[in-house]
């Protein structure tokens, strides 16, 4: 069996293992048992892959597979993978290994709520191994489907209406996909032989009149799954309403479908039409970028104030990746790998903060440092990432961004480049104004002054996350290079 292919088959024996389990230890069981398989499988891809290249290997993917599987419409079960896709496996594994963890108390339907957990995790992998175009939007839409069940059932709040709103948005931005889908195989027929295949339909090179009505469909509809601007208001509502590890799995990778939808497809088959109509979609995400951040600000909800970060910081992978050269490219890459991180780390310490303190609303606490340090320490930590300190990983991710960005001369790039770094200021408002407010001066309540601070199963999840921050700050460029390496193929089609 192909190595990639593991990583769908390993969560569909982690829902049969569901399925036979009897108690809530059993089911413990399994789902460790497979995250920690996952996550060991995605370490030694990694390693493989830096050794294929270092052997000298230089085809556009590695480790294929092709299987026919509908042959009238050429659809295949085609995987592959280059250095961006291996590193949002390895974003993938460490965020649900960290998932499970986080969702350890779960008694509400413990068992069904890790199947569809599992479920969300098959479309995760899926998407990110596939080469043929069907199926990765089969596992784009496999991904999606258990958000509606895991909100609507065991979230919070306005749970119901947030997951109606997220299902029918973003099933909205699936229509606009597969129409797109649609187009590309039709007239990649008409260039040459029909294809479902991303790497044939490169070299068949689509018509120019075509790309131009076809782009926008694709990259609006990944976009939405991005949160672009006017399109991200499912966002910050999902993520209040989700449970914590749902929150972290949906901000942390189910938002970066989106943008590695983007430059995979859109860009990558439509150079001539992502050059010429890429100012309107910079004007969007531009306006994503700041108003994301902006909002923050006057927000009071720990997990509302993180969902409009995650507004701007996609907005930024966007608006990244419309800057079509390949610093910008590998910025944006780096970009979706530190918010997927340090968005997990966020909402995994609001779920644990919320479990001992009840409430999320930052008027309502402070002075948790000298209750609860070490969760405090490390919401600390996740802030500073968030706001772009050297040495973590929001820093070299944002500085690769505008300096990629910043390259191009001309007034119009230039302009929304330094608009967009105007989100940094108003991050660094957002984030000190938190920590300030929840973290330090007198403990506003009584009850919160005797709260019991992380367990072990709590401590791992942030020591993990944290040293993962940290490892892209310190020592980014194996990580860049590995990147940039797998972006050569998509900067030759602009030059």
């Amino acid at each position: 069996m192909n190595i990639l292919s593991l990583f769908v088959l390993i969560p569909l024996l982690m829902m049969a293992g569901l399925f036979f389990a009897g108690n809530l230890k059993q089911i413990r069981c399994v789902v460790t048992i497979g995250a920690s398989l996952l996550l060991a499988l995605a370490i030694g891809l990694v390693i493989a892959y830096l050794e294929e290249r270092s052997a000298g290997e230089t085809a556009e993917m590695l480790f294929t597979a092709d299987t026919v599987w509908y042959a009238p419409l050429h659809i295949h079960y085609s995987v592959g993978v280059d250095g961006i896709s291996v590193s949002m496996l390895l974003l993938s594994a460490v965020i649900v290994f960290t998932g499970i963890l986080a969702s350890w108390k779960m008694e509400l339907l413990p068992k069904e709520y890790f199947m569809w957990f599992c479920l969300l995790s098959v479309g995760v992998f899926g998407f990110f191994i596939s080469v043929d175009l069907f199926t990765m939007f089969l596992f784009y839409e496999v991904a999606l489907i258990p958000m509606y069940l895991l909100i609507g059932v065991w979230g919070s709040g306005k749970k119901e209406y947030s997951a109606m709103k997220l299902t029918l948005m973003l099933m909205g931005g699936s229509a606009l996909l597969l129409l797109g889908i649609l187009g590309i195989y039709f007239f990649s027929a008409a260039a040459g032989a029909p294809s479902m295949n991303l790497l044939e339909i490169s070299r068949t090179h689509l018509p120019v009149e075509s790309q131009r009505w076809i782009f926008p469909l694709i990259f609006t509809g990944f976009g939405i799954l991005g949160a672009l601007f006017p399109f991200h208001t499912w966002s910050p509502d999902g993520h209040a309403s989700a449970p914590t590890a749902v929150s972290m799995l949906h901000a942390g990778v189910l938002m970066k479908l989106g943008g590695y939808g983007c430059f995979r497809v859109a860009i990558y088959l439509m150079p001539e039409a992502a050059q010429e109509l890429s100012w309107i979609f910079i004007i969007l995400t531009g306006i994503s970028v700041v108003y994301g951040a902006y909002s923050a600000i006057v927000q009071t909800d720990l997990k509302y104030i993180n969902a409009y970060s995650s507004v701007s910081h996609c907005g930024l992978v966007l608006f990244a990746i419309l800057m079509l050269n390949r610093t910008a490219l590998n910025g944006a890459v780096l970009q979706m790998l530190s918010h997927g991180l340090m968005t997990a780390l966020f909402f995994a310490l609001i779920g644990m903060i919320y479990g001992r303190t009840h409430t999320r609303d930052i008027r309502e606490m402070g002075g948790l440092m000298k209750v609860i340090p070490f969760l405090g320490v490390c919401y600390v930590i996740a802030g500073l990432a968030s706001l772009g300190l050297p040495g973590l990983s929001g820093f070299v991710a944002e500085m690769t961004v505008f300096v990629g960005a910043f390259q191009h001369t001309d007034t119009f790039h230039r302009v929304f480049t330094i608009v967009a770094c105007t989100s940094i200021v108003a991050t660094a408002v957002y984030i000190l104004r938190t920590v300030g407010k929840l973290l330090y001066g007198p403990v506003l309540r009584e009850e919160q002054s005797h709260l019991a601070d992380a367990v072990w199963y709590e401590r791992l999840t942030a020591i993990l996350l944290i040293a993962a921050i940290a490892g892209i700050g310190l020592a980014p460029l194996w990580l860049s290079d590995m990147i940039r390496e797998s972006l050569l193929p998509i900067i030759e089609h602009f030059q």
